[in-house]
C-alpha cells in the first residue's frame, strides 16, 4: 500500500537512496540528545525530591520505580527494541502498522496482567520492601497505585521506540522533557504543598506517565496509519519477525536493566528498615549522576540501530563507516565528562545535602564504568540489527555471571554500596565488550582504524586535565562556587576533546554546529 497523503514521508521509507554516513548519524544524534535531555531534567529534580521527602522517603520511591523497570523489561518481551529491526525494513504502511500492533499486544498486554496481579496481592508483597518506620503505612496503598505505571511505562517505551524506528529521533523532546519530567516535578511539588506527603510523589509519577501516553498516541498518528492497527493482517511475516526480534533482544534488555536497577533492590534487602531505604536512595543518586555519561551511549544507540538496519540493506561498508565514527565521537565526549564529574563529585553531591556524601565512591565507579560501556557498547545496536539472533544472548549470560562472581568476592571487603556498585559495573562493562568481539569474529566488523590511537591519547590528556581542575575546584571553592565551576570545566573539556582529538572530517560532519562552536576552521565546508 502506498503511503497516504496525510502521513509525513520519513527517511525510513522515502526511497531516496540517501547514503547512511557520519553526517546522517550526526543529524539524528543532535535531535536525539535533545530528546534525551529529559534525563538531565530528572537529575535536577532528584535533589528537590530528597529535600521534600527525605533520603529514606526518596529511597522508597526509587526502589519501587526500580522494581517497576525490572518487571517491565521482562514482560514487554523485548518489544521496546524489536521495531528497530523490523520497521526500517517495512515496505508499506500496512507492514509498519503490523509491527506496531504486534509490539503493543505482546509488550503492553502482559504488563497489564502482571500489574493486576501485583495490585491484588499488594498486602503480601509490599512488606518485603525495607522502608523507614514512618513510611511503612504508605507501603500497601503506594504499591496498589504505583504498580499501574507498569503498563503505562511499557506503552510509552514502545510508542517512542516506534517513532525512532521511523527515524524520527527528536520526537521525544516534548514527551520526555515537558511532560514526563517537568510535569511530574510540578505535580509532586503541588501535592507536597497540599499535604499529600510522600504519597503525592507516587500519584505525580503515574499522572505524568498517563499524560505522556496520551501525547504518544497523538504523535504516532503522524508517522503510522493507526487505522490499519485493527483491520490489517494480525499474523503476517512482519509480526513473526517482530516477535522473534523482541525475543532475541529480550535477554540483553533485561540484563541491562538488571545492572541499572537491581543494585537498589539488593541494597534495600541487605540492610534493614530505614538503612535499606537510604542505601537504595544513595545508589539511585549515584546512578542518576552517571546517567549524564550514559546519555551519550543511549543517544548513539537510538540512532545507530535503525540507521545500521537501513545501511545493511544497501552497503555493508556504510555500517563500518558509521560504526567507527560513532566510537570516536563517544570517546571524545564520554571520558572528559566522566573525569570532570568524578573530580567534582562532592560539590555535585552537595545538592542532595551532606547525607549524600557516602555515595561519592559509587559516583566515581559508575561514571567511569559508564564511559567505558558507552565506548564499547556502541557495538550492541549494530549486532542487534545485522547479526544472527543467537549472538545476542551471549553477552547477557556472561555479564550476569561475572557480576555475580565479582559481587561474591567484593561485597564484604568494602561497604555494601561500594561493593554492589563495583560488581555491577564490572558486569555491564564486560557485557558491553562482548558484542564488539562477536561482531569482529562473526561479521569481520570493527570500529578501529589508524586514527583511533591518536584520538584515544588526546582524549586521555584532556580528561586528565579536566578531572584535575574539577577536583581542585571541589577542594578549594565553596559549594555555591564549586558547582558552577565544575559545569564550566565539563563544557570546556568536552569542547577541547572534540576540537583537539577528532579528525577534521568527523568534526565537519556535525554541520553548522561545528562552525558555531568553532570546532572547524571558518573556511571548512560543512553540511
Amino acid at each position: 500500500m502506498s503511503q497516504s497523503a496525510d502521513i509525513p514521508e520519513t527517511p525510513a521509507d522515502s526511497g531516496d537512496g540517501e547514503t547512511v554516513d557520519s553526517r546522517r548519524v550526526a543529524r539524528g544524534l543532535g535531535s536525539t540528545i535533545l530528546a534525551r535531555l529529559g534525563a538531565v531534567v530528572e537529575i535536577v529534580a532528584q535533589p528537590l525530591y530528597v529535600l521534600m521527602f527525605g533520603l529514606a522517603g526518596y529511597g522508597m520511591y526509587a526502589v519501587m520505580w526500580s522494581a517497576v523497570n525490572l518487571i517491565e523489561n521482562v514482560f514487554d518481551l523485548g518489544m521496546t527494541s524489536a521495531m528497530q529491526r523490523t520497521v526500517p525494513k517495512s515496505a508499506s504502511d500496512a507492514e509498519a502498522a503490523e509491527a506496531l500492533r504486534t509490539a503493543l499486544v505482546l509488550g503492553v498486554g502482559p504488563c497489564i496482567v502482571v500489574a493486576a496481579i501485583i495490585a491484588a496481592f499488594a498486602g503480601d508483597l509490599a512488606p518485603l520492601l525495607n522502608v523507614a518506620e514512618e513510611d511503612r503505612h504508605l507501603l500497601v496503598p503506594a504499591v496498589q497505585v504505583f504498580v499501574w505505571t507498569l503498563p503505562l511505562w511499557a506503552f510509552v517505551e514502545i510508542a517512542t521506540s516506534a517513532l525512532r524506528a521511523r527515524m524520527v529521533f527528536g520526537a521525544e523532546i516534548r514527551l520526555r522533557i515537558v511532560w514526563e519530567q517537568i510535569i511530574r516535578l510540578a505535580l509532586a511539588g503541588a501535592l507536597y504543598l497540599l499535604g499529600f506527603g510522600l504519597f503525592g510523589l507516587f500519584v505525580a509519577h503515574i499522572a505524568s506517565l498517563a499524560i505522556t501516553a496520551v501525547l504518544c498516541v497523538r504523535l504516532l498518528r503522524q508517522y503510522y496509519r493507526l487505522d490499519l492497527l485493527l483491520r490489517g493482517r494480525w499474523w503476517g511475516d512482519t509480526a513473526r519477525q517482530t516477535m522473534l526480534a523482541g525475543f532475541s533482544i529480550l535477554p540483553s534488555n533485561v540484563v541491562a536493566r538488571i545492572f541499572s536497577d537491581s543494585p537498589a533492590l539488593i541494597l534495600n534487602q541487605l540492610l534493614p528498615g530505614a538503612a535499606g531505604a537510604r542505601a537504595s536512595g544513595l545508589f539511585t543518586i549515584a546512578r542518576k549522576l552517571s546517567s549524564v555519561v550514559q546519555l551519550v551511549r543511549i543517544a548513539f544507540v537510538y540512532v545507530m540501530a535503525p540507521l545500521a538496519a537501513s545501511a545493511e540493506r544497501t552497503d555493508r561498508s556504510q555500517v563500518a563507516a558509521i560504526y567507527g565514527y560513532a566510537l570516536r565521537v563517544i570517546v571524545a565526549i564520554a571520558f572528559p565528562l566522566a573525569a570532570v564529574i568524578a573530580g567534582g563529585r562532592f560539590a555535585i553531591l552537595s545538592l542532595f545535602g551532606s547525607q549524600a556524601d557516602p555515595a561519592a565512591a559509587a559516583v566515581v565507579i559508575l561514571v567511569f564504568a559508564r564511559a567505558v560501556e558507552a565506548a564499547l557498547g556502541i557495538s550492541l545496536p549494530v549486532l542487534q540489527v545485522i547479526a544472527h539472533y543467537k549472538h545476542q544472548i551471549t553477552a547477557s549470560v556472561f555479564g550476569v555471571l561475572i557480576a555475580v562472581l565479582a559481587g561474591r568476592e567484593i561485597v564484604g571487603l568494602v561497604d555494601p554500596l561500594t561493593g554492589i556498585t563495583l560488581a555491577m559495573s564490572i558486569g555491564f562493562v564486560v557485557m558491553a565488550a562482548i558484542p564488539m568481539v562477536q561482531l569482529f569474529l562473526a561479521e569481520r566488523l570493527h570500529p578501529f582504524d589508524r586514527r583511533t590511537p591518536s584520538v584515544a591519547l588526546k582524549v586521555a590528556v584532556v580528561a586528565l586535565i579536566g578531572g584535575t581542575v574539577a577536583d581542585l575546584a571541589d577542594l578549594t571553592l565553596r559549594n555555591e562556587l564549586a558547582i558552577p565551576a565544575v559545569f564550566i570545566v565539563a563544557a570546556i573539556s568536552i569542547w577541547s576533546s572534540l576540537r583537539i582529538a577528532l579528525p577534521l572530517d568527523d568534526r565537519a560532519s556535525l554541520g553548522k554546529l561545528a562552525r558555531r562552536l568553532r570546532l572547524v576552521p571558518p573556511d571548512t565546508a560543512v553540511h
